[in-house]
């Protein structure tokens, strides 16, 4: 009995259940209601099972599941017959150590907060899969990114509810005689110490750093607060303890890394820890940096420059002075390392130039973000064009188990054995494929789509009591929009992601007469939700948000256009799976990547975006929708127009008439094609096992 109750805890203390389909039941067997009031964190749903009842129910059918999942655990922890063992073994013993300001694994983890978060948490779990020896480093931060709510008139408020070690499944990192691991930190004038956590995530680690604690002035013990909270002061704080801090830790772990992948520039200043270990060694300067270049790869994620983190000469000073003089490394060569310009004596410090100046590799999150990288730093190696600046592109994709979990999961079973089967090569996948029917296919998307309904009228009753608008808005009355709710029956579109401005959230509202017009089509109808986050500190993507909360109330859109607030990874997991197109529309060649389409593809969705990040490479014409060939204007105003009109224009002619075309027995077979089309195309490319497998061979692993 105690075995066992050991091996259920044992089970929610390692992520590994977070893409497991049948772990994740398991726990929600143990009650539905607690499971969901605790955010689906099995660590705390536990907390409300006594022994007697586990005792109990481990006599009856759940004790054999447990049994099942158990052994497949335990066989995955085991396995030595990995990928990263017949293809790089060498990197089964040296470790990868993967540095980023967010992870975003779970719900129940708040320890991100959009699109980078995600691809971290994918990445790490990926590389769990494929065996490889990895690391990830991180801020353990105690409130996390903030809860979203919606005031009366629409405005996004915030809300920041601590999280709290002993309800997560954190373990404290010791040394050798089990006191806790502290290493020390110079910031400014002050010595600051952090402790450390680690999170299991399969065969993988994630180290989570952490500064509160007493021993620490006030203002230290609050670095790690927030996801990209507080101000400038706190940014370059954060990132030297996730850079500088990261390193010092792993040496006092005892690992050597094989090679350090900074994931965007915020964990740069690690390259200047590693700097002033080896001028410590005695090694002259130019031999030390390059001694650092061939340890570190980068990855950059952000095509528009102001979106790089700078700091100012002062700062930099004010934060360094200290360290700098214990390191024996001078003030103007480390600005120089961080400069644009070098021979301007107020350039700012950007992180990202410091990262580039100081890898062997470095890349961008697409093939259009590489393109749009090498115009953006080809002044860091005067380079005589774009084409000489020595930035690759590695593309996005997705942990496909992760995105699929569920009733789509045991779907794609009934066919194959492994999801990995059916994302492995476009080949197989068509095998897959050919052995289900339309009506089969069809059946699973009626069913996440009644899933996702039904999930969104629980979730949009709290959300409009707490607003104060739940009788105004839920209540029938004799207008006829509340006599038309959400339907399965219905096209339906989805749009969540960050409300930063250039991702133009309400584009789609452009023409309110036209997408009228749209919505309450007598026969082909269609309904939208909406979510996503704006930055604390951006109005103008709040402002979005108020904009389409207020459309959603006018008469004709009331219960055919939802927005639901607090978009996290719960939220985002119901929208991808239900839906049956993702929108989306940014300003071209803004966005770098994007991955929340590709999530959508083996549930059975379509894709409707501009051809911008991943999609200008996965679009073949058959496959989704394109919102224009990619034209960019110079005025604003007159891409807004464009765009808008393109959207429109594939929205009425193509998308809505090839989903409402059916055969005799109601089967849009049209549709299904481009779904199949989709899967077969979309599927086996962008996901990050194939992802971490690029990194691995072209950056990882030393020409």
């Amino acid at each position: 009995m105690r075995h066992i109750i050991e091996s259920l805890q044992n089970l929610s203390r390692n992520l590994w259940w977070s893409w497991d389909t049948e772990a994740k039941e398991l726990f929600k067997e143990l009650s539905p209601l607690i499971w969901e009031r605790v955010n689906h964190n099995p660590v705390e749903l536990l907390r409300h099972i006594s022994h007697d009842e586990l005792k109990a129910r481990l006599d009856c059918e759940f004790g054999k599941k447990l049994d099942n999942v158990t052994k497949r655990f335990e066989a995955y922890l085991s396995e030595k017959d990995t990928w990263a063992s017949k293809h790089v073994p060498s990197l089964t013993e040296k470790t990868v150590a993967y540095f980023s300001a967010e992870f975003g694994i779970h719900e129940s983890v708040r320890i991100y907060s959009g699109g980078l978060g995600v691809l971290s948490g994918d990445h790490i779990k990926s590389a769990s899969d494929l065996g490889l020896n990895f690391v990830g480093i991180t801020l353990f931060y105690k409130e996390g990114y903030f809860r979203q709510y919606l005031n009366q008139e629409g405005w996004q408020l915030e809300d920041y509810p601590l999280q709290y070690p002993e309800s997560l499944p954190l373990e404290k990192v010791t040394d050798a005689d089990g006191n806790d691991l502290i290493i020390s930190l110079d910031i400014a004038q002050s010595e600051v110490l952090a402790q450390a956590w680690y999170l299991n995530v399969g065969r993988a680690k994630l180290y989570l750093l952490d500064t509160n604690i007493p021993a620490n002035e006030s203002h230290y013990r609050d670095i790690c607060s927030r996801v990209y909270g507080g101000d400038q002061n706190m940014r370059i704080n954060q990132e030297i303890v996730l850079g500088i801090g990261g390193v010092k830790l792993l040496r006092a772990l005892g690992i050597d890394p094989a090679v350090y992948h900074m994931n965007e520039g915020h964990s740069a200043f690690l390259t200047v820890e590693l700097l002033a270990k080896e001028l410590a060694n005695g090694v002259e300067p130019e031999k030390a940096k390059a001694h650092v270049k061939e340890q570190c790869v980068f990855t950059t994620h952000t095509p528009v420059a102001a979106g790089h983190d700078r700091f100012s000469r002062d700062m930099m000073h004010y934060s360094f002075d200290r360290y700098l003089q214990k390191n024996g490394i001078a003030f103007e060569d480390l600005l120089r390392l961080g400069s644009e310009n070098p021979s301007n004596p107020h350039d700012l410090f950007t992180m990202t130039v410091l990262a580039l100046n100081l890898s062997r590799n470095a890349n961008g999150v697409s093939k259009l973000h590489g393109e749009v990288s090498r115009k953006m730093w080809r002044h860091i190696y005067s380079a005589e064009s774009p084409g000489d600046v020595p930035i690759g592109h590695i593309t996005n994709g997705i942990h496909t188990a992760s995105w699929t979990s569920g009733f789509t999961d045991k779907f794609w079973h009934r066919y194959t054995d492994s999801l990995d089967t059916l994302t492995s090569s476009q080949d197989e996948a068509l095998k897959v494929l050919a052995k289900v029917t339309d009506e089969e296919l069809w059946c699973l998307r009626y069913r996440l789509k009644r899933n996702l309904i039904d999930f969104i009228y629980r979730y949009l009753s709290n959300q409009l009591f707490h607003q104060h608008v739940y009788t105004t808005y839920m209540e029938a009355d004799s207008s006829k929009s509340s006599k038309n709710p959400l339907s399965p029956d219905v096209l339906t579109i989805g749009f969540a992601r960050r409300f930063a401005t250039y991702k133009r959230a309400p584009l789609i509202f452009s023409d309110i007469e036209r997408l009228t017009r749209i919505i309450n089509h007598p026969t082909m109808p269609l309904q939208i939700i909406f979510a996503g986050k704006a930055h604390p500190h951006d109005d103008a993507g709040k402002h979005y948000i108020q904009q389409i909360v207020e459309h959603t109330r006018l008469p004709q859109f009331k219960g055919k256009i939802i927005f639901l607030e607090n978009y996290n990874l719960g939220v985002a997991k119901r929208m991808i799976s239900g839906v049956d197109v993702w929108l989306n529309n940014p300003i071209r060649p803004m966005e770098a990547s994007g991955t929340s389409g590709q999530k959508t593809v083996l549930h059975g969705g379509l894709n409707f975006s501009v051809p911008d990040g991943w999609w200008p490479e996965a679009y073949d014409g058959q496959n989704g929708w394109s919102i224009g060939s990619g034209e960019v204007l110079d005025n604003h105003e007159a891409q807004n127009h464009h765009d808008a009109e393109k959207l429109y224009d594939v929205l009425e002619n193509q998308i809505i008439p090839t989903f409402y075309d059916r055969n005799v027995d109601n089967i849009p077979v049209k549709w299904l094609k481009k779904v199949r089309k989709a899967i077969a195309t979309i599927g086996p490319e962008y996901n990050t096992h194939r992802m971490v497998r690029d990194y691995t061979l072209k950056y990882y692993l030393k020409d």
